[in-house]
């Protein structure tokens, strides 16, 4: 963030946006459908011309894969805006399109629109950690566990299993049990076996249709690049160095959404592609304005566009961004961790 932009946004002044952007929270029907029909159709005809390559040779199936996993995260980013309401703003309409999207992206739609909502209102905190976001400690909390414990961290924030494995465990297998919500009532297990069942009788009717072969070497390529952009996306947004963590009473929401969440300033291909969920600071704040209007936001109000802002090349060194620095208020890498003192 620039100083020009800290004088724009004085601290405390959060709040104010909570009221302006109310006025980009009313979609609009007619666009809501055109995102749909030219997001899925496309997307279908990828996986049928996907299908038809492979008959002629896998290199050219592999090239298809990735436009058709492309267009397969943006069903997935018309189904997180159904989640919050914010499509169709009809929930009945939202809810049905979710649910139908949710077979082909793998993602139980109410069980996943429940965790979701609770990632919405407890971003940012250190004291509600460990609900719809990616696991992060603080120095104090690493150091403090075992040496198994460090290894174990060290892992699982590895580039490897985090984009790679991770993607393919969660939507694959974590995703078919509503973990984390196996006791909160009935709506998370029908949400996730009414899911699993509708997964296995579309599968079955692809299999009968074009053959096992042909569907998994056609339908799991795109379904993990799938989930490793959608995986890379969430990442970005929330771990990059000028990120805002707190502790209670000093968490603030309106703070830590404006401030806690990036401004992925993709290249204009793929912000069309992402459904500009890169827009994810403003998301944050007001989840209800549709994703095809956050950058009329951007344009009516430019002192919005710096805040966390980051490009695709610097998305890159997010990666090594593992710890959260309570004394300097940053994210930060194991190296430079171990130049902090323990007792901080």
């Amino acid at each position: 963030m620039t100083a020009d932009t800290i004088s724009k946004i004085p601290d405390g002044s959060e709040k104010a946006w909570l009221k302006r952007l109310s006025n980009y929270r009313t979609p609009h029907m007619g666009r809501s459908m055109f995102e749909l029909a030219v997001t899925a159709l496309p997307f279908v005809g990828l996986w049928l011309l996907t299908w038809a390559a492979v008959h002629y040779g896998y290199w050219w199936g592999l090239i298809l894969i990735v436009p058709a996993a492309g267009f397969l995260v943006r069903l997935f980013m018309i189904q997180h805006d159904c989640g919050h309401g914010s499509f169709f703003a009809r929930r009945s309409i939202d809810d049905w399109t979710g649910r139908i999207l949710g077979v082909l992206t793998l993602t139980p739609y109410d069980y996943w629109r429940r965790a979701h909502a609770t990632h919405h209102a407890s971003a940012g905190n250190l004291d509600e950690r460990g609900v719809g976001d990616i696991t992060t400690f603080t120095v104090s909390e690493y150091y403090a566990r075992s040496r198994w414990g460090r290894i174990g961290y060290r892992l699982y924030r590895h580039p490897i299993v985090m984009f790679g494995i991770g993607p393919a465990w969660l939507f694959l297998i974590q995703q078919r049990l509503p973990l984390g919500m196996m006791r909160s009532g009935v709506l998370p297990w029908v949400s996730t076996m009414a899911t699993n069942a509708a997964v296995i009788m579309a599968a079955l009717l692809v299999i009968w249709a074009i053959g096992p072969v042909s569907f998994f070497v056609v339908h799991l390529p795109i379904v993990l690049l799938a989930g490793s952009i959608g995986v890379w996306l969430f990442y970005v947004q929330h771990q990059f160095e000028e990120t805002h963590w707190s502790k209670e009473p000093e968490w603030q929401f309106p703070k830590a959404a404006l401030h806690g969440a990036s401004h992925y300033d993709l290249p204009p291909v793929l912000r069309w592609m992402t459904a500009n969920i890169g827009i994810h600071h403003v998301h944050h704040l007001s989840s209800k304005v549709p994703y095809y209007r956050l950058p009329e936001v951007l344009r009516n109000h430019p002192e919005l566009a710096e805040i966390g802002r980051i490009t695709l090349l610097q998305s890159l060194k997010c990666v090594k961004l593992v710890l959260w620095d309570e004394q300097s208020r940053k994210l930060i890498s194991f190296r430079q961790a171990a130049g902090v003192p323990r007792a901080a």
